[in-house]
């Protein structure tokens, strides 16, 4: 995706809501032992990781990632200057608490410049360029955006993609920097074709690919208006065993505008043709005011006729969630039966087109509140 919905980044909340600086530090504290176990699984200091969910750790203003060596300090406060105590108490902590790093940088959703918000190094000389994901690297653009270049709240899409597209053709559509597409290549998928309207994130997707030795094919990336490049791909009778949707909350197109609070439903409908008999549509909804229920009752309607099924949830990781002895704060909207705001569905579909006449379409949908099988308990 171009753009995300952030976890929650323009959400008016105010630094003073929940805790005060003073308190900083036991948060920190306790948000990071629940993680060590992954932190030393990753001996190398290759790996992704929430360090931080202030949304539901806490402390608003601040959100903290790793990814590999380098710490990314996300200051949400609005106005920027009122984050920068928590910025530097926390940039003091995990210096203290992860001595190899070789990196930091400070993004600040609200500050007035572009620099500010896409990224100012605090340590070191340069942001770690990739990390390392279940053996498969992903290269990343720290400072080229409010975002890093690898979305960890599909962590579990990706595994899911690695285990399950093996011989399939893929469309990723808003791919943004292309890991979705990249995991399922890594997991022997056939054809991935990657989709976004921003060439920068899909040079960088083609880092990534450089970086597993995967073959960069010039038509498997495709810059433009989701839009009409889909209707593009429908003219031509195209279709994929397997279409992920993963847009941004709004963004504007050449012709109409992406809207997950409430075009959900137009979305899906409008990448169903694309999708071949007997595949899968992974449809993925990162709204934090549309609740669980709320994209439910879409995914229901679009299941209605019979010819797509609910499959599985993919539940987000809990080092991006926060820990059940770590969450402080409330959910802004109750994403159950999904475990978070960041809504993945994988879709089971069957065309009528290709039914025999005395065929049934698909059979029932998932049960309440499974999860992906398979996936290693990881999401994003």
């Amino acid at each position: 995706m171009t753009s995300p919905d952030p976890e929650p980044a323009s959400l008016p909340i105010q630094p003073s809501d929940l805790s005060s600086v003073a308190d900083l530090g036991g948060l920190l504290a306790a948000a990071l032992a629940p993680r060590t176990a992954r932190l030393d699984a990753d001996p190398r200091h290759e790996a992704a990781i929430r360090l931080f969910n202030g949304f539901a750790e806490g402390c608003p203003r601040l959100v903290v990632d790793l990814y590999g060596a380098t710490l990314v300090l996300h200051n949400h406060a609005d106005p920027a200057p009122n984050g920068e105590a928590a910025v530097a108490e926390a940039l003091a902590f995990y210096r203290e608490a992860l001595p190899w790093l070789t990196a930091a940088v400070v993004k600040a959703r609200h500050a007035e410049g572009q620099e500010e918000r896409h990224g100012r190094l605090l340590l070191g000389d340069r942001p770690a360029p990739w990390v390392r994901e279940d053996g498969v690297r992903y290269a990343l653009d720290i400072l080229g955006g409010h975002d890093c270049g690898l979305y960890l709240d599909t962590r579990g899409l990706r595994a899911w993609a690695r285990s399950n597209l093996r011989g399939r053709t893929v469309l990723n559509c808003f791919a943004y920097t292309g890991s979705l597409g990249v995991a399922a290549l890594a997991g022997g998928a056939e054809r991935v074709l990657q989709l976004d309207r921003s060439r920068a994130a899909l040079n960088v997707a083609k880092t990534s690919y450089t970086l597993g030795g995967l073959t960069i094919q010039r038509d498997a990336f495709l810059s433009g208006d989701f839009w009409d490049l889909t209707a593009r791909l429908r003219r031509a009778g195209t279709t994929f065993d397997c279409v992920i949707i993963d847009p941004p909350f709004f963004a504007g197109g050449a012709r109409s505008q992406v809207d997950l609070a409430d075009g959900g439903l137009a979305l899906i409908n409008k990448v169903r043709p694309l999708v071949a008999d007997g595949g899968h549509l992974v449809a993925v909804n990162n709204a934090v005011y549309v609740s669980g229920a709320a994209y439910t009752a879409v995914l229901e309607q679009v299941c209605a006729d019979g010819y797509l099924r609910l499959e599985r949830r993919i539940d987000v990781d809990a080092d991006f969630t926060g820990y059940p002895e770590t969450r402080v704060v409330a959910d802004i909207t109750d994403p159950a039966p999904f475990n978070h705001s960041t809504k993945i569905a994988v879709l089971a579909v069957r065309r009528k087109d290709a039914l025999a006449p005395a065929e049934s379409p698909l059979p029932g949908s998932v049960e309440e509140g499974a999860a992906a099988e398979g996936d290693g308990g990881q999401g994003r």
